[in-house]
């Protein structure tokens, strides 16, 4: 007969695995709240590089149209729904209700920012061949936007989405790290989810395509370039149980949708992010 007789112990507050929860690039883009309708359709407004003119000859001032267009974004429906049983519940470890609900909101935040990068990608220029993040990669895409007149001085509405693997590169760059060149200091102080250096706000995403490869796809943009809208309310978050089938169950859903308004104002930045890929 054995002389121990060892308990196991169950600790019962759960640990949240590594994933995203919440939203990180909606800030970033033009919010419209639809009332009722599966269209948002946005207006953008400029002169087309129009020029002054002189009088005619016929004494009258010609005239000229405003340059006029109106991108859409087509709402969809998305949502994610856990479901689980009164005796899962009951037998399991932790909280399984706490677990459904925070699981569910954080589903639905990923999926707002793959609909904004999903519609970030459809966007054309680009900085050149995929290469190792540097200070004069990050200056070629600002230098492309404001050649195609955007205000790169307008800080407050300029975004740069990066890679972990850029950040690797970027906290090897003296003028990041340095205290004389970064506004918002990396090192000190709490974590930040937004650092603003080189004229851009800087958000590092794990949701971009190419992820830990040769070909990483960043984006730098100005805020007008991006459309996103959503049903007022936003987000919506339930959850209940059933009586006649007995279990539990989380909800979020949303209409939401994404456009691209101005394609002169994101630039592509494919990155070679491959030497800090995984092994």
């Amino acid at each position: 007969m054995a002389d121990t007789a060892f308990q196991t112990v169950y600790r019962q507050e759960f640990i949240a695995g590594f994933e995203q929860g919440q939203s990180y690039l909606r800030p970033t883009t033009v919010t419209e709240t639809v009332i009722k309708g599966n269209t948002a359709t946005f207006l953008v407004a400029d002169t087309n590089d129009a020029e002054p003119v002189t009088r005619g000859v016929n004494g009258l001032i010609p005239a000229r149209a405003d340059d006029l267009s109106q991108p859409t974004a087509t709402l969809v429906e998305w949502h994610d729904k856990p479901r689980r049983s009164n005796f899962n519940i009951f037998a399991s470890q932790g909280d399984g209700r706490r677990i459904m609900q925070e699981g569910t909101r954080k589903v639905m935040n990923r999926k707002i920012d793959q609909d904004i990068i999903t519609e970030l990608t459809t966007a054309t220029l680009t900085a050149g061949s995929p290469t190792t993040a540097s200070l004069s990669l990050v200056m070629r895409a600002a230098t492309i936007l404001d050649n195609n007149n955007v205000d790169v001085d307008d800080e407050d509405n300029m975004f740069f989405i990066a890679s972990g693997a850029f950040r690797a590169y970027l906290m090897q760059i003296p003028e990041f790290s340095s205290a004389d060149y970064v506004e918002v200091k990396p090192m000190v102080g709490p974590a930040r989810r937004m650092r603003r250096w080189a004229g851009f706000n800087w958000i590092f995403h794990q949701g971009l395509a190419g992820k830990g490869t040769s070909d990483e796809t960043c984006f730098a943009y100005h805020r007008n370039a991006i459309g996103h809208a959503v049903n007022s309310g936003e987000m919506q978050v339930a959850a209940g149980y059933n009586d006649e089938d007995d279990y539990y169950w989380a909800r979020t859903s949303i209409f939401m949708g994404s456009a691209l308004l101005q394609n002169a104002g994101v630039v592509k930045v494919r990155h070679d992010g491959s030497a800090y890929a995984s092994v």
